[in-house]
This record gives C-alpha cells, structure tokens and sequence, in this order.
C-alpha cells in the first residue's frame, strides 16, 4: 500500500485536493493521509466539511497578523515534523500557496516524491501574483510529478526543462468539485445572510454581478479605482444587484465600506462558504474578480469573467474566450461591465464560449498516472 500525504492549508486548495482525497480513497492500494496546516483557519475548515475530509493531523500554524516569512518558517519545521513522523512514500501539494511551497520543500530535504497538482501556470511576472507566481516556479523545481490542467501548462513546464514523461495533462480538479457542489446546492439551497431572498431565487430575471476582490497587488489605489468604477455602475445600472463578499483582510474591507455601503443595489455580505460562494456563482449574470479560481470555476457555469488584473496565469480561458483581463482602470471595469449588461450579442460570445479546464475527470487521471 502506497502512502499518499496531501498537504494544504487554503481555501482553494481544499477545494481542489478533497476531490483527490475522496478519489483516491476508491482505490485500495493507496493510504491517503490529509495534513493541513490552517493557513486560512475558518474557510478552509468550511470546505473540509462540504466535502466530508476529515485531516489525520492538522498543524493549526494561522497567527494573528502573521507575515509571510513568519508563516513559511513554522511550515517549513512542522511540515518536516509531520514527514518525520509519518514518513509517506510520496507527498501531493496543490498551486502556488505558500503552504504548497513549504510542503514540497520539506519533502525534498527528506528525499520524498512530490506530485504537484495544478502545475505550470506561469504569468512570468514574480511579483504578479505575489507571492504566488515565486511560489509556483519554486514548487516545479522541486515536483517529480506534475499534473498541468493543460496543454498550455505543459508547455510551460516543458520550456523550463522538465521531462514530457514527468508531466501528465489531468484537466483542473476545481472542475470535479463543482461538479460535486452543484450538485449538492441542487439538492439543499443554501440561504445567503445579509442578501434577500428573492435575489437568490433561480427564477429571478434581474441582472446581478458577482464581485470578488482580495489580491495585494491591489490594495490602495487599485481597490480605490475599483470602488468607484462599481459605484459608477451601480448609479447607471439602477435593476441590477452588485454582490460583494468582503474579504477579511482591513487593506480590502476598509476602502470598500467606506466608498459602496450607502448604494442601495450593491450588497456587501461577509465572505461565504463554498457551497453558498457556488450557489451565487450559478445564480450571477457575470463575475468581477481578482481570482485565480474564479476564472476556472465560472466559465464552468457558463459565467462570464472579467479579471481586475493585469497579467493572469490562466490564458487558455482568454484565448478560448470566457475570460477578459480588464486591469483596474476605472473606466475599463466601467466599459466592460456595461457592455456585458446591455449587449446580448457580446454577453452570449463570452457565456457560451467552451470551458478550457476540463470534464470533472481530473483526479481519475491523477490517480491514474500515480497507479503507473
């Protein structure tokens, strides 16, 4: 029996690794082994509980203010810890989370296989994700393993010198979980709190625009800019309901109070769970976002995507059409949401364009290329 350890501690990769979990536990010639490290305590634990996983050890490493070199220090000592322990015959890390990076690291110093789930997204930009582009390019130097969503990604890894029988094109396991999660919604509809009910109602014809901002290449002028183009929309666009989950983090809540909370159309809600996030996502005319995982998981529902970035590392939607970088000048975000809201010809273009991530089949292939 192969012991398979799947180490993550985000949000996003719960998401995209539970599938994995409740996959390879199929399969009885594998022992998967879940370690979290808690990196984002309260969501993460929130998708754990959609998908049923239960962790085997949990390093609870989140610190209140903690900084990125303070996080990565007692990864890289506890994830060492935990390997010593259980010693697994190889070790799954997921995207580009410091998390991942940390995991692959410790693996390599104990002479441990890593598969790196998610691999060869590049924007080549090291500080566009920050940190996440640093980490993604370190994770592939150390992977044996790589599973690209697809075949742009491989390409990307076969540019930087890894070996075409090391890299197996899976399709991205964020399409396996919502596949399960639609799924579930369909079964028990969620209630979203702080929106009424009649928005979430399947039926409704009303406009409504997902909104979904976080990253830190972002805070101060950006989230300004983004501000005021939505409050713009919001005033020229009276029907349509703007839903934004606020994230946490102050540099993200404090400009967006203080510039949107008196617009009687733009909701501003406290971050949701997975379920009610995908229950909004399907129920959404189209998406405004920041995300990585947006990109993927929107056009799955056929949702249109405008990324308030300048680079992404998701080009297979741009060029197949479901996604659209707009940066954050103002009047781009303006131009581009009001073209998706009043011409049906450029909306369908990009609603009906085709996913490029995959058939929910991901983690059999992953599991697949582990078995050979």
């Amino acid at each position: 029996m192969k012991k398979v350890s799947l180490i993550f501690g985000t949000r996003p990769e719960a998401i995209k690794l539970c599938p994995l979990v409740l996959e390879l536990k199929k399969h009885p010639e594998f022992q998967p082994h879940v370690c979290v490290t808690g990196q984002h305590r309260h969501m993460l634990d929130q998708v754990l509980e959609v998908f049923e996983v239960v962790p085997d050890v949990d390093l609870n490493l989140m610190r209140p203010d903690q900084t990125l070199a303070g996080l990565t220090s007692r990864a890289i000592m506890s994830i060492d810890n935990y390997l010593a322990d259980y010693r697994p015959d190889i070790v799954i890390v997921q995207g580009d989370t410091t998390t991942s990076f940390c995991a692959a690291l410790a693996a390599f110093y104990r002479h441990i296989t890593v598969g790196h789930v998610e691999a060869g997204l590049r924007t080549w930009n090291k500080l566009s994700p920050f940190p996440e582009e640093i980490n993604r390019v370190m994770t592939s130097r150390i992977a044996d393993l790589h599973f690209a969503p697809t075949q742009w990604a491989k390409g990307n890894l076969l540019k930087e010198g890894v070996p075409d029988d090391r890299i197996f094109v899976t399709g991205n396991t964020v399409i396996d979980a919502l596949h399960i999660a639609v799924e579930k919604v369909r079964e028990n509809p969620p209630e979203i709190h702080g929106l009424p009910s009649h928005l979430l109602n399947g039926d409704s014809k009303r406009p409504l625009v997902l909104i979904t901002g976080h990253r830190r290449e972002n805070f101060g002028e950006g989230f300004e800019n983004i501000c005021r183009a939505i409050s713009q929309l919001s005033k020229r666009f009276g029907d349509t309901a703007f839903v934004y989950p606020v994230h946490l983090n102050p540099n993200v809540r404090k400009p967006i109070f203080d510039m949107l909370s008196a617009h009687d159309n733009i909701y501003l809600i406290e971050p949701l769970a997975y379920l009610p996030f995908v229950a909004l996502m399907n129920r959404s005319t189209l998406v405004l976002t920041d995300s990585g995982g947006v990109q993927e998981e929107a056009p799955g529902l056929g949702k249109p995507v405008l990324v308030m970035r300048d680079t992404t590392e998701r080009p297979e939607a741009v060029e197949a059409g479901t996604v659209k970088l707009i940066g954050t000048d103002r009047q781009m975000i303006i131009n581009s949401v009001a073209a998706l809201l009043s011409n049906r010809e450029v909306y369908d273009a990009m609603a009906r364009a085709s996913n490029p991530y995959g058939d929910g089949m991901a983690c059999q292939r992953i599991v697949a290329a582990l078995r050979n």
